[in-house]
């Protein structure tokens, strides 16, 4: 793993579309950010929580950490509270929705050192 590799890693952990930017894949970089911070922040909107580790339960661990794959987005959400509220009707969907742009935004991770690794285009 070069330095290139690690820098575009980071970047794209730090911010949703960051490596790619760093990559030159500046269109590409400019949709993955939309796309991403699109769905946190109608996750918030919608009444969705930012899950943390309870515990004795296992799966708010998974979730936790697929939550935090949003990166900077995540611990800005916990700043401003991100609790979410269980007694709306769209709580799920907004804890879903946030929980999905932190997966993504982890895969746009592993897309960036695969694209600074030269395994990609």
């Amino acid at each position: 793993m070069n330095s290139r590799s690690v820098i575009a890693m980071l970047l794209a952990f730090i911010v949703p579309g960051g490596g790619h930017f760093y990559l030159g894949r500046r269109a590409r970089a400019l949709a993955f950010f939309a796309i991403i911070v699109f769905l946190f922040v109608i996750g918030l909107l919608i009444d969705g929580r930012l899950y943390t580790i309870e515990k004795g339960n296992i799966l708010s661990m998974l979730a936790t950490f697929g939550s935090m794959g949003s990166g900077t987005l995540y611990f800005i959400g916990r700043a401003i509270g991100g609790r979410g509220d269980i007694t709306s009707i769209t709580f799920e969907y907004g804890s879903a929705f946030t929980l999905t742009a932190g997966l993504m935004n982890l895969l746009l991770v592993l897309d960036a050192y695969d694209i600074a690794e030269g395994r990609k285009e």
